[in-house]
């Protein structure tokens, strides 16, 4: 069967027919989902039943997974309830019961419902992201992706200028701030170090500038925090906008893959009684966005 991709949303995001993700893909698949993702940025794939290693196994056809030490992280490495190569995006603990709502590693979570792009805060920021839903929720729980090269397209001639060649610093440290986890050790703050990231991308392929932006971004270099922070909370508010955003309705087994250099994303409330099983495999970046600072 034909690989073949059909638009979700009016401006990106696609539904794939003719992939079958537990096997190994030829190199035409492997480069027809790449275009795929050239062009709509979102990608869905339909009734894939994956183990982690199938999982692992076919984000490998798109370039070599993230890796980075785990120290200073809220869940040490003794509490976790998934093998190496995959991220726990679940409400389970270790032994498979449910998160405690007082658990710290909760409210760290509790983040993940901020707009924002995968490893932002990473010297090198992540490519793709690859969200493989395992057991969902009766009620919420969707996640909501925004069209960053889009929102960059629908700024006036002006913006576009003034943000040409701004430098915002990103650390976990902003978005957690934001909702008020501010209690992090001194292991996690080292580990939170802010690094800097062009508030302006332009995309490797199709030469497409987009905005990148998160809640992770706390500061911009050479402005002051306030004005900083007022200036992205408006670039946030308006890549969000309703002509930008695609909501994903969650089935079981459904993959979705996204370009972390292309889109935000955030995740949706749901009943938190209930599981909610989401395991995640990311692929690392070429390059940094700009130099860092010692």
């Amino acid at each position: 069967m034909p690989i073949s991709i059909r638009p979700l949303h009016p401006v990106f995001a696609g539904e794939v027919a003719g992939v079958d993700c537990r096997k190994p893909l030829s190199p035409d698949a492997v480069a027809a989902v790449e275009a795929g993702m050239d062009r709509y940025a979102v990608l869905v794939f339909r009734d894939q039943d994956l183990t982690d290693q199938e999982q692992i196994a076919f984000t490998r056809h798109f370039g070599e997974l993230e890796s980075y030490p785990t120290i200073g992280h809220i869940r040490r490495p003794e509490d976790h309830r998934l093998g190496p190569g995959i991220a726990d995006f679940s409400n389970l603990d270790k032994t498979g019961a449910l998160i405690s709502a007082e658990d710290r590693v909760w409210f760290f979570k509790l983040g993940d419902r901020l707009w924002h792009s995968d490893s932002s805060f990473r010297p090198v920021p992540a490519k793709y992201s690859l969200l493989s839903g395992r057991i969902l929720p009766s009620w919420g729980g969707n996640t909501e992706f925004a069209d960053m090269r889009a929102a960059y397209d629908g700024l006036d001639q002006r913006s576009k200028a003034e943000i040409e060649d701004l430098v915002c610093e990103h650390s976990l440290m902003y978005s957690r701030a934001a909702i008020g986890f501010t209690e992090l050790t001194e292991e996690e703050l080292a580990a939170f170090a802010p690094v800097r990231q062009r508030l302006v991308r332009t995309h490797p392929v199709t030469g497409r500038k987009s905005l990148f932006l998160a809640a992770h971004a706390g500061a911009i270099i050479g402005w002051t925090i306030p004005e900083a922070r007022m200036f992205l909370r408006d670039l946030i508010d308006h890549a969000t906008q309703p002509q930008f955003v695609y909501s994903h309705e969650w089935r079981q087994y459904d993959l979705v893959m996204w370009d972390n250099r292309q889109t935000m994303h955030r995740a949706r409330r749901f009943d938190r009684h209930e599981v909610r099983d989401m395991r995640r495999t990311t692929l690392a970046g070429a390059a940094p966005t700009i130099p860092q600072v010692a």
